[in-house]
């Protein structure tokens, strides 16, 4: 199987946050590998921007490190790096103030795509947006980026919208996820729309429940001051989980078109029930092998969950009944992000002795290893009657595309292609996000103020997580 690498037109992307985490760890090397793969062509020049004072010399050697330190060994060819980096320049710009802003519009070229990706606070999105209209930097085709956190609630979601909006149309900006830019987070579109094998089985007719699971074994160290403000439910489950569940649960589109897609996924926010209070844990992780959440986040008093799951009805002609299980965490067992497909029994069965079955499972590995797992029920081979087993039909794309499999590009490398040819299917609507946080909100004010449960570095989380499902007569699938 061979890849097709399409081509985007001259660009012109501008970085805010050039010397920042996120820019020298996977913006810039991910732009790198589609340096690599084509896409960034002799005509395409990747601007930083900085506050701090810095040759466009001191940039190149600061990425040509943050290269040597994030991109494979076998990737870093010298005359490619080279090539990289003779296409990076650098101006130095005051996001509130008028520094730097002339000389950012001077270096802009015509006839190109123009996009600005601001890697930066939050509060910085609102000043950047003003500044790029007033300096007559973006244009009426440019296209901004904008990370999250967006917002941290839904007041503040609706004012920086508001706020993007004085200077930019909806269509011009790019709310990132990159959870969206996952190669299986879009093939899962793929598994349900373009087989007719699921989409008759994908609803609440024949699924049980689905579960949602995204485990880290890392804390908040480094992040600490940050987290703390926000929690497993504004940092994972309101934006990345919620677009995991938008993609399991949503009606097909009309087409594969952006608008199309983000229509129907916000049905499903819509659709969402109010999560009652006991359908709730948040946990905390206790000092183990490492510091306690509370010393890592500098608060020892903190109140902030560092673990979450709940259960989530969605009420639609479609899942009425069938109820999704969010968990995500830190300091757990396992660094897995998963979703589980359970189906339902099937309704009569002919087998004297059924005791050894299991319900059919659609697993589908967002990382490690990202891939599919199908678990169907089998005889078990050898003599002595009908001896059922439930074995995995597995297509990890590693081992199934080769070694192109294995070679995938990083989300943040799809996503920024996907800015440049101007396809926001990938990426969140305004009004997307303003639902997301009305369901959202009213969640963390029922547990505001709340000492969450402690759980053990290393563990699956609160014990109550799993009395949540053991309630339901249903368990978490094992954290390995």
């Amino acid at each position: 199987m061979v890849s097709r690498v399409i081509p985007v037109d001259a660009f012109d992307l501008v970085v805010f946050g050039a010397t920042g985490d996120l820019a020298c760890r996977k913006i810039l090397p991910g732009l790198y590998r589609r340096y690599l793969g084509g896409q960034v062509t002799e005509r395409c020049r990747i601007i930083g921007a900085a506050r701090g004072p810095m040759t466009r010399a001191e940039w190149q050697a600061m990425i040509a490190q943050a290269l040597s330190e994030h991109v494979a060994k076998d990737k870093l060819k010298a005359d490619k790096v080279a090539g990289f980096l003779e296409r990076l320049e650098f101006v130095a710009v005051d996001a509130r103030g008028g520094q730097g802003w002339a000389d950012l519009a001077a270096m802009m070229r015509e006839g190109v795509v123009r996009a600005f990706y601001f890697s930066v606070a939050p509060d910085l999105f609102g000043p950047l947006a003003e500044r790029l209209r007033a300096h007559n930097v973006a244009d009426s085709g440019s296209r901004i980026v904008v990370e999250k956190p967006f917002g941290h609630d839904l007041a503040t979601a609706r004012e920086l919208n508001a706020t993007l909006a004085q200077h930019f149309d909806e269509t011009q900006i790019y709310r990132i996820d990159h959870y969206l830019g996952k190669e299986t987070v879009q093939n899962l579109m793929a598994v349900r729309f373009a087989n007719i094998l699921f989409e008759p089985l994908w609803n609440a007719q024949y699924v049980d429940h689905v579960q949602i699971t995204v485990a880290e074994t890392v804390g908040v160290a480094g992040r600490g001051a940050y987290y703390d403000r926000a929690g497993a439910m504004r940092d994972m489950i309101q934006n990345h989980m919620m677009q995991l569940l938008c993609l399991i649960a949503m009606e097909p589109p009309y087409h594969f078109d952006p608008d199309a897609v983000r229509d129907e996924k916000l049905k499903v926010i819509r659709a969402l029930d109010p999560v009652r209070p006991e359908d709730v844990v948040r946990g905390q992780y206790e000092a183990g092998e490492g510091l306690s959440y509370s010393d890592e986040a500098g608060n020892p008093d903190s109140r902030t969950e560092s673990f979450m799951a709940m259960k989530v009805h969605i009420s639609n002609w479609r899942w009425k009944g069938t109820p999704f299980y969010l968990r995500t965490g830190k300091r757990l067992k396992a660094r897995v992000s998963e979703i589980a497909v359970f189906f339902k029994q099937p309704p009569h069965t002919i087998f004297d002795d059924a005791s050894g079955w299991q319900e059919n499972l659609l697993v589908i590995r967002l990382q490690p290893d990202e891939g599919m797992n199908l678990k169907v029920m089998i005889k078990e081979p050898g003599p002595g009657g009908m001896r059922l087993v439930r074995v995995p039909l597995d297509m990890s794309f590693a081992e199934a595309l080769g070694a192109e499999g294995s070679d995938m590009p990083d989300a943040y490398e799809r996503l920024i292609m996907d800015v440049i040819r101007g396809n926001q299917t990938l990426f969140m609507r305004g009004d997307e996000v303003e639902a997301a946080w009305s369901w959202a909100d009213p969640v963390i004010a029922a547990h505001e103020g709340r000492r969450p449960l402690a759980y053990a570095q290393g563990s699956s989380g609160p014990l109550a997580s799993d009395r949540l499902m053991a309630r339901d007569g249903r368990v978490w699938r094992e954290l390995h």
